[in-house]
């Protein structure tokens, strides 16, 4: 097994698996506290939405999930199937963009024999094929008018007729639905039914851009790194810290899945075990003085760990500092940041720092001039 160690720290990191052994991997840990396995990031605004996904799961509401486009959509309503009692039960998936209008009735519902021309075979919808479980909608907003009647009644009354069809089916079928439309604006346009956006709006969650939440993207590098090293044999070790500061500063109009394509492009053009990443194509805003310090040294995945320790402490001291040093309680930093008491009182520990107020400094938004710093150290 190759691996690095430090001299100031017994930390051993695999650099095939990116996983420090002597240590939890952070990945591993939020997943494990907030039980999602799909789900890379820690930052305040990804917890909030973790916390609402899991606390929905365990009901049989409707979700409505709103997000740009590559925000993990999709991997959200999958978590709440796999978190709610229906996780035994089929998940559905079904992109009402992705055929014409005139089919969609057909494969959401279903067909019967004749029903027309080619329709030479009786044929089960996606609702049929959910029965029991959840259904995931994407795109919901580019449903016809014409055809919303039929999904608001599947809502309403969890009754259906396949196309072509007399006998009425019953639905049990959870519906988690997405969308990068504004669904309340086109209701006022006229090309959204009112009724239907109302059943649809039972529990709308909205996923942060990646944008908003720049303290997972080091997280995010080094899972998509370590991912697609493994698969393609081709072991990555590093990244120089001057190209993650860029990649933080970047805004990511395609969100996660343009930063994976980026990471996945890097990691094929790479010819050692320093991932090289192109930042030329990246539109970054002007950089402050003393915003990045150039070094040549690459940034090991055990510097990638202290990087991610110090914007979890700098996390940490900023939910205090808007707390006035509370800890517990409604209005304490455990419950702002998502945690139990108990939980946060052991991170302080491990992260040296004293519950009491007059060791609460300010500190800098993570993944600006600090962390570029630690990195580079």
């Amino acid at each position: 097994m190759d691996a690095i160690t430090s001299e100031e720290s017994t930390q051993v990191v695999d650099l095939r698996t990116g996983q420090v052994i002597a240590d939890p991997d952070p990945e591993d840990e939020v997943r494990h506290q907030l039980n999602f396995r799909q789900i890379i990031g820690r930052s305040p605004a990804l917890r909030r939405v973790l916390k609402h996904i899991e606390m929905v799961s365990r009901t049989n509401s409707t979700v409505i999930i709103h997000g740009e486009t590559g925000t993990g959509k999709e991997a959200l309503a999958q978590a709440v199937h796999d978190l709610s009692g229906r996780r035994s039960g089929p998940f559905v998936t079904f992109n009402c963009a992705a055929l014409p209008a005139g089919l969609l009735e057909s494969e959401l519902f279903g067909h019967e024999k004749g029903a027309f021309t080619s329709a030479s075979a009786q044929r089960m919808g996606r609702f049929e094929l959910a029965h029991g479980g959840t259904i995931f909608l994407d795109e919901v907003g580019e449903i016809s008018l014409e055809l919303q009647p039929k999904l608001l009644r599947v809502l309403q009354e969890r009754k259906f007729e396949r196309l072509g069809g007399s006998r009425t089916l019953q639905s049990d079928t959870r519906v988690v639905a997405a969308t990068n439309q504004d669904l309340r604006a086109m209701v006022g346009r006229g090309t959204f039914r009112s009724d239907l956006f109302y059943r649809l709006n039972v529990f709308p969650v909205r996923v942060p851009a990646l944008r908003e939440r720049p303290e997972d993207i080091p997280l995010l590098v080094r899972h998509f790194a370590g991912e697609f090293s493994r698969r393609m044999d081709k072991p990555i070790g590093g990244i120089p810290p001057s190209t993650m500061s860029k990649l933080c500063r970047y805004a990511w109009p395609g969100n996660v899945r343009e930063l994976q394509n980026v990471v996945e492009r890097a990691v094929i053009l790479s010819p050692g075990p320093v991932l090289e990443i192109d930042t030329g194509d990246l539109d970054l805003p002007e950089s402050k003085a003393g915003m990045t310090r150039p070094n040549v040294q690459a940034l090991p995945l055990r510097g990638m760990w202290d990087a991610l320790q110090q914007a979890r402490r700098d996390e940490i001291l900023r939910a205090l500092s808007e707390v006035g040093g509370r800890v517990g309680g409604p209005n304490g930093a455990a419950a702002r940041l998502g945690l139990k008491r108990t939980t946060l009182l052991a991170r302080m520990k491990k992260l040296g720092i004293e519950p009491h107020p007059r060791h609460v400094q300010p500190v800098h938004p993570p993944c600006q001039s600090d962390v570029s710093k630690t990195i580079a150290s």
